[in-house]
């Protein structure tokens, strides 16, 4: 007649293996569509304020100042075995700069959008492709071409 543990042990052995799956994200992604319609020597550093909300840090260039503004996206993956586990993070950024000269009017702007490129995928894959970074700029506004 089967013991307790007998039955038992074999349900806690199933349950050893696992998976994990976390994302984080800090402030929403930039929208390249508004970014875009900043015009140097015509936008204030009101009209980028009211468009995309306070910046992550503003510095002060002499009379001159810029603002950078920051989204970040991770994903993670997490493969438990028995005796090995493994573990993949991908992390992406959205930056972007705005510039303004001393009456706070737009002089130029760099930007950059990673955020929609984050993947979930374990160790092995390869999460930089060119041909798949194309199909995720492709479907963010703004971004692709």
């Amino acid at each position: 007649m089967p013991t307790f543990r007998s039955r038992v042990l074999p349900l806690l052995l199933l349950l050893l293996p696992a998976c994990a799956f976390a994302r984080q994200d800090t402030n929403d992604p930039i929208d390249a569509t508004v970014v875009h319609t900043f015009t140097p020597g015509k936008t204030t550093a009101r009209d980028v304020t009211a468009a995309l909300g306070a910046p992550t840090e503003v510095v002060q260039l002499g009379k001159r100042t810029a603002y950078r503004y920051d989204a970040t996206t991770q994903k993670s993956t997490v493969l438990f075995l028995l005796l090995v586990n493994f573990a993949n993070q991908d992390g992406r950024s959205d930056r972007l700069w705005v510039f303004f000269d001393e009456h706070d009017v737009l002089t130029h702007h760099g930007a950059s959008y990673s955020t929609h490129r984050t993947q979930y995928a374990m160790p092995w894959e390869d999460v930089h492709e060119a041909a798949d970074n194309q199909t995720r700029d492709a479907k963010r506004p703004g971004v692709g071409k």
